[in-house]
């Protein structure tokens, strides 16, 4: 089933087009990433689509009735509402249906038997319904989706419009998946997203049957995630069966086959090109004219387009000494602490990523190397001869009306303008960009600037800060290579778990009771959460690893003491209005065994017996249930 057609749709802003005949269809369960150089019209198409902006030509036709759900980036929430109440509103139409159902088993409980019949066929086929979306777990829905983006049952009762920007994105995507749209349009849904809340969402989208497309800058989450690719750029939509990487091969391949077929015509085009032109003239000028009139009908094979990965490279780094950081006890907190007791030395040339979910220090801990937040205890030192430079993707220290060329000069400020604009060039930034005021940059456009400051300082030991943000997939491509041919010595934060399994040779793991050190990349550690071994087993431990076995000994101990659920968590009024409806349904078959004229027909008496066979059995389980949510309440 074609859930949405776009046909030939343009747009223009000014007198280039951002989209020149865009034509595709998505289907149901269809999850298709949409990708592209950054400027290539993504969020243009995707707003087209959503019908947030008109094309200027070409039509989008929707399934009437297919409903669209659409990622806000900016929310509001209604005052006095609470993260559980934002979240609950999402399933507004189960809410009504499970209280309709409620209110007919009622209604059957005290109807009489002439009623019973009529209201019963009502709650069987509303019920019904209600079982199929799952509506009998609302909470528990709730629940899962909640927690798998982060937030902890403590939040649940937190007014809303408290909510951090990333809070608050994470409840917004929450909702959109709590009301299961037909096609969901997601622009960059891991933005936020620490990496488990991260691995969640994809494995949650890939269970589901919904349609999707897919802005994403993570190729990890797109690989995971995506059924179809499509690629927009100059104007137009290439579309690829399968995920980024089945992508990139086929294109790879495509483009090796149109380049042959584009070298091979020109080949013939230059030979009848040279033959029209020495013969035009002479005795063959009949046969030069046939061929020229040839050529003109020949049916011009373009050169492919290929995206162009920006070029990225750090000057040659200084020499140090072996050890170039060493971080000895060091714990920080504000409000509740971050981290405690961490140990660990860098060497020379090792590239370490940092990792942790949100809100345990990552970026702190990274400004406390530097020295732009006090430690509470510990100390941290440099080795001989190290030069640290911190990558600052917001460029503070730069005046937003300062040019863009005049960024790098406040460490070099011998550099010649020439000089200053091939630092630039380095990461992409050129032409006219370089006399924009930084204020006028978009995210990706700072961040390259960002980089280039860095290149020019000298230094031969980087400290990164999400150094990927804001940069489209061609460019995080060309910072990886840059910074793994990179001499000195990298520690980083970053969300892009492609860019960790690509740069990092060790992982540092920071939580608020301890710290990891594990010697590889990501892959290595997916490897030992596999194993079993992340907690401890083939990883160094920091110092504060007994402590947290004891914790953990202890949590365990609890888990085992606490009843387990046999049953999905149901408000107790659910159940008993389940109750109601089955024993109101049990009471009208014994009436009807009790008729004469129904206990004649052997057939009718039969399906009764069994039904309350599957009733009684049904209602067992019931009883069941509400004793256990009455002990867990």
């Amino acid at each position: 089933m074609i859930l949405l057609t776009v046909n030939k749709v343009t747009k223009h802003y000014g007198p280039e087009p951002v989209l020149a005949g865009v034509s595709f269809d998505i289907r149901k369960g269809e999850r298709v990433a949409l990708v592209g150089p950054n400027g290539a019209g993504k969020t243009t198409l995707m707003k087209i689509v959503c019908g947030q902006e008109e094309p200027d030509s070409g039509t989008v036709e929707m399934h009437s009735s297919v409903r669209i759900g659409v990622l806000e980036q900016h929310s509001e929430f209604a005052p006095g509402r609470t993260v559980w109440d934002e979240a609950r509103e999402a399933l507004r139409d189960l809410i009504e249906l499970a209280e309709r159902v409620e209110d007919l088993a009622n209604q059957i409980s005290e109807a009489d038997h002439a009623q019973r019949a009529k209201l019963g066929q009502q709650y069987d086929r509303l019920s019904h319904e209600l079982h199929l979306r799952d509506g009998y777990n609302l909470d528990h829905k709730i629940e899962r989706v909640l927690n798998g983006l982060g937030f902890q049952e403590e939040t649940y009762l937190q007014p809303a419009a408290t909510l951090s920007g990333g809070q608050a994105n994470r409840l917004m995507l929450a909702r959109l998946l709590l009301e299961e749209p037909d096609l969901m349009m997601l622009d960059e849904p891991s933005n936020h997203l620490d990496l488990e809340a991260t691995s969640w969402l994809e494995n949650y989208l890939c269970e589901s049957d919904q349609a999707l497309l897919l802005v994403s800058h993570d190729r990890y989450f797109i690989d995971k995630t995506a059924t179809r690719t499509f690629e927009l750029y100059n104007g137009t939509v290439d579309a690829y069966p399968g995920n980024f990487t089945a992508y990139t091969r086929q294109k790879t391949e495509r483009l090796e086959v149109q380049k042959r077929t584009y070298e091979k015509q020109q080949i013939e085009i230059g030979k009848i090109e040279d033959f029209v032109r020495r013969h035009s003239a002479g005795l063959k000028h009949a046969q030069a004219e046939d061929r020229r009139k040839k050529l003109e009908r020949i049916e011009r094979v373009e050169l492919p387009r290929e995206i162009a990965a920006p070029v990225m490279g750090f000057p040659p780094a200084s020499r140090t000494g072996d050890i170039v950081l060493r971080v000895e006890h060091l714990s920080k907190a504000f409000d509740r602490p971050l981290f405690s007791d961490l140990t660990f030395d860098i060497l020379r040339g090792e590239k370490w990523g940092i990792l942790g979910p949100n809100g345990s220090g990552k970026t702190t801990l990274l400004r406390c190397l530097i020295g732009e937040h006090r430690v509470d205890n510990g100390q941290v030192s440099f080795g001989a001869g190290v030069k640290a430079g911190y990558f600052d993707q917001l460029l503070t220290c730069v005046s937003s009306d300062a040019l863009v060329i005049d960024a790098i000069r406040p460490s070099h400020k011998e550099f010649f303008e020439q000089q200053r604009r091939d630092m630039l060039a380095r990461f992409g930034v050129t032409g006219d960009m370089v006399f924009q005021q930084v204020s006028s940059l978009s995210g990706g456009e700072r961040n390259r600037t960002a980089l280039a400051m860095l290149a020019a300082s000298d230094a031969n030991f980087l400290l990164l800060d999400e150094p990927t943000n804001h940069l489209d997939l061609w460019a995080r491509q060309a910072l990886e290579k840059s910074i793994k041919a990179y001499e000195g010595s990298v520690i980083f934060v970053s969300h892009d778990r492609y860019f960790l399994n690509q740069v990092a040779d060790h992982l540092l793991i920071v939580e608020p009771s301890r710290f990891r050190v594990i010697e590889g990349n990501y892959d290595t550690y997916l490897h030992l959460v596999r194993q079993g071994l992340a907690g401890g087993e083939g990883i160094q431990a920091g110092v504060a690893e007994k402590e947290v076995k004891k914790e953990a000994k202890k949590e365990k101990r609890e888990k085992t003491a606490r009843p387990k659920r046999k049953f999905p968590f149901r408000k107790l009024p659910e159940i008993e209005a389940d109750i109601a409806a089955q024993e109101a349904r049990i009471e009208e078959l014994h009436g009807q065994l009790a008729t004469p004229d129904f206990v004649r027909n052997g057939q009718q008496v039969k399906a009764a017996q069994q039904e309350l066979d599957q009733l009684q059995e049904k209602l067992t389980n019931l009883y069941e249930h509400w004793e256990e949510a009455s002990e867990m309440n």
